[in-house]
C-alpha cells in the first residue's frame, strides 16, 4: 500500500509539473464551408482544446482536440412549375490532432493542426485533418485567429474559412 502510495504521489507531482510548464487554450470558432462543402453546409460551428507545451522561446507544441457542427442547407429547384426541396444533414467531425506554433512576435502566431477528423454522423467516415491559422493575441488570456481547415474525405474535401476566439488559462 505505502508503494502505491508513493507512486501516486510521484505521478501527481509530476504531472502538476508538466501542467506548469504549458498552456492550456480553449477555443470556439465561426467557418463558412468552401469547395464541396459549401454545396451541402450553409455554416458551421466549432469548439476546440489544445494543451502546448514550449519547445523554444518562439515555438510550442501539443495534443490537440476538437468538435465541429456544419449545418445542412436546404436546396431548392423548380422544375416545369413544381418546386423540389432537398434537406441536407448536418455534418460532424471530432478532429485529435498535434498542434504546433511558432510565436512570431509577442502578440502574433503562426500555427498548425495536423492530425485526424473522426466523421461522427451517418455516412461520414473522416479523414485527414490540417488547419492553418494565424492568430493574435489581444491579451495573456484572450485571442482570435483566422482559419482554414481541411479535411480529406474518401472522394471529396470539406473546407471551410473561419474566424475564432481562443482563450488561454
Amino acid at each position: 500500500m505505502k508503494k502505491l502510495f508513493m507512486m501516486v504521489a510521484i505521478a501527481a507531482v509530476g504531472i502538476s509539473t508538466s501542467f506548469a510548464q504549458g498552456s492550456f487554450k480553449l477555443g470556439a470558432n465561426f467557418a463558412l464551408p468552401i469547395g464541396d462543402a459549401g454545396d451541402v453546409s450553409s455554416f458551421s460551428i466549432g469548439f476546440d482544446a489544445a494543451y502546448l507545451f514550449p519547445v523554444s522561446d518562439k515555438f510550442e507544441v501539443g495534443p490537440a482536440l476538437g468538435f465541429t457542427n456544419a449545418f445542412g442547407k436546404t436546396e431548392s429547384v423548380t422544375i416545369l412549375g413544381t418546386t423540389f426541396e432537398a434537406d441536407y444533414d448536418d455534418a460532424q467531425f471530432l478532429p485529435i490532432a498535434a498542434a504546433a506554433r511558432f510565436n512570431a512576435t509577442e502578440k502574433l502566431y503562426l500555427g498548425a493542426d495536423l492530425g485526424y477528423a473522426v466523421g461522427i454522423n451517418d455516412g461520414n467516415d473522416g479523414g485527414f485533418y490540417y488547419r492553418p491559422r494565424v492568430g493574435y493575441s489581444f491579451t495573456d488570456m484572450i485571442g482570435a485567429n483566422i482559419s482554414y481547415t481541411g479535411i480529406s474525405l474518401d472522394g471529396g474535401d470539406w473546407s471551410t474559412i473561419g474566424l475564432g476566439v481562443e482563450f488561454t488559462l
